[in-house]
C-alpha cells in the first residue's frame, strides 16, 4: 500500500471513529491536527502526499500525523514492493480487523446511539480484543453482570427519574396506608 492510500484509509477510520459516517476531509484533518495537537500542516501538502507527488514525509510531518492517527511512524511509508499485510503480527492484524468491524458494526447501529457509542468506545481501545475477551468472563461469571449493571448503570434519563419518582410515591403511599392498616389492627387487639 503506498503513504497516500494509507492517509486516505486513515482518514476515512478518523471520521468513522468521530461518529461522521464518512472520511474527514483534508482540510478538517488540517483543522483538527492544529487544534488536538498543535502541529502544523497544509491541506496542499497533504493533498501532494497522498496524490503520491511527495512520496515521502519529513520527519516532523511523520511524527504529527503519526500522533493525530495514533499509528507507528513507521506505518507513514509506502510498503516495500512484494509486502503483503498477512505476514504482520496474527494478533496485530486481528486487532485492526476487529477495531474495523466494530466501527463498521457501530455503523450499522447508527439509530441506536448508546449502543453506537459503546461499540466505538471499544474500537478506539489500544486493547480491544482484550475489552471482547473480558466481556465474555463477565456473561460466563453467574450473577456478575447484574451486578455490576446496578454499579455501573448509566445516568437515568429525565424521563427514567419521574417515572422513579412516581413509583417511590407510590412505594410510600403503599407502606403509609398497610402501616396505617397495622396500626387500626393493633388499637383493636389491645382492647
Amino acid at each position: 500500500m503506498k503513504l497516500g492510500e494509507k492517509i486516505r484509509y486513515l482518514r476515512e477510520v478518523e471520521g468513522s471513529l468521530r461518529g461522521m459516517g464518512r472520511a474527514i476531509n483534508q482540510q478538517e484533518l488540517v483543522r483538527l491536527i492544529e487544534g488536538e495537537t498543535g502541529g502544523k500542516l497544509s491541506q496542499s501538502y497533504l493533498s501532494q502526499i497522498e496524490s503520491g507527488a511527495r512520496p515521502h514525509l519529513t520527519n516532523t510531518t511523520r511524527q504529527t500525523l503519526a500522533s493525530f492517527f495514533k499509528v507507528h511512524p513507521g506505518y507513514l511509508v509506502d510498503d516495500p514492493e512484494g509486502y503483503h499485510p498477512e505476514l504482520q503480527s496474527d494478533v496485530r492484524g486481528m486487532e485492526d480487523k476487529l477495531d474495523l468491524w466494530l466501527v463498521a458494526g457501530a455503523e450499522r447501529f447508527r439509530r441506536d446511539a448508546v449502543l453506537k457509542h459503546a461499540l466505538l468506545t471499544v474500537a478506539r481501545h489500544e486493547q480491544s480484543r482484550e475489552c471482547l475477551l473480558l466481556l465474555e468472563a463477565i456473561l460466563e461469571t453467574p450473577g456478575l453482570m447484574p451486578r455490576l449493571m446496578e454499579v455501573l448503570r448509566p445516568v437515568a434519563s429525565p424521563e427514567d427519574v419521574e417515572g422513579e419518582a412516581e413509583l417511590l410515591k407510590a412505594r410510600k403511599a403503599e407502606e403509609s396506608k398497610a402501616r396505617g392498616a397495622l396500626g387500626k389492627r393493633r388499637k383493636v387487639v389491645e382492647r
